[in-house]
């Protein structure tokens, strides 16, 4: 894993590149929650779809609720990069839709858009 920061319109925004599973299950983002905030002192993260475990993007499990709840009970915004075009559950695509409309979780294209996002809330 590596941890490099960004600034735009005065906010600095860490950078999460790893190829392995970082986040799991809610210890492990909690985990990186601490890292994040430690190393960087941000309170804006990026991390990329592959970070993830497989089970957060099924709904049913829940984990993806409960881990972004930790991310908002910590105030750390965060951006999740990748395609997600690839997942056909219609009750996804909504949870991903009422995300982006929120002021701290987005699901975007690329690094580009995530830096937007994060640096205008």
């Amino acid at each position: 894993m590596e941890i490099r920061t960004v600034r735009k319109n005065d906010k600095n925004i860490a950078v999460v590149t790893t190829d392995e599973v970082l986040i799991a299950d809610v210890q492990s983002a909690l985990d990186l929650l601490a890292t994040v905030r430690y190393q960087t002192d941000c309170d804006r993260v990026i991390l990329c779809k592959s970070a993830l475990s497989a089970d957060f993007f099924d709904l049913r499990t829940r984990l993806a609720g409960e881990i972004l709840q930790k991310f908002v009970n910590y105030n750390m915004k965060v951006a999740v990069v990748g395609d997600f075009s690839v997942y056909s559950s219609k009750s996804l695509r909504d949870f991903i839709y009422e995300s982006n409309r929120g002021n701290h979780v987005f699901f975007v294209r690329d690094e580009e858009e995530a830096i937007e996002k994060l640096s205008m809330v």
